[in-house]
């Protein structure tokens, strides 16, 4: 009976969508971290910057969808952001046993100290 009882509520949650984590929760499952291109022309111009990133991450670790959150930031410094956490890669989140979907927001930080 758990296990019918672990099933259903496995598809319910699977139905209704991903699963909403916590940053520090899926940065703990982080496995391949691809580190972000400084545009070069916003290092010539001693530019720093913080991109937030709401994104999607499949059943199979892999980021699918990306949406910047920030306001007021360079778009170079977004661009790079997407094309390096494109590349990122996850353990898949479980949830009774079963991958799921997972919703996290990343923040990528652009320092001239890089």
């Amino acid at each position: 009976m758990k296990t019918i009882i672990a099933i259903l509520f496995t598809a319910a949650l699977a139905a209704q969508g991903p699963v909403r984590l916590g940053g520090n929760v899926a940065a703990g499952n982080l496995e391949k971290k691809v580190t972000p291109a400084y545009p070069a022309d916003m290092k010539e111009q001693h530019q720093e910057a913080t991109v937030v990133l709401q994104a999607t991450i499949s059943e199979e670790g892999v980021p699918e969808s990306l949406n910047n959150v920030t306001t007021e930031v360079n778009r170079s410094f977004v661009d790079a952001a997407m094309d390096a956490v494109k590349q990122w890669r996850y353990r898949p989140v479980l949830l009774n046993g079963q991958p799921v979907r997972v919703i996290t927001t990343i923040t990528v930080n652009f320092t001239l100290s890089q």
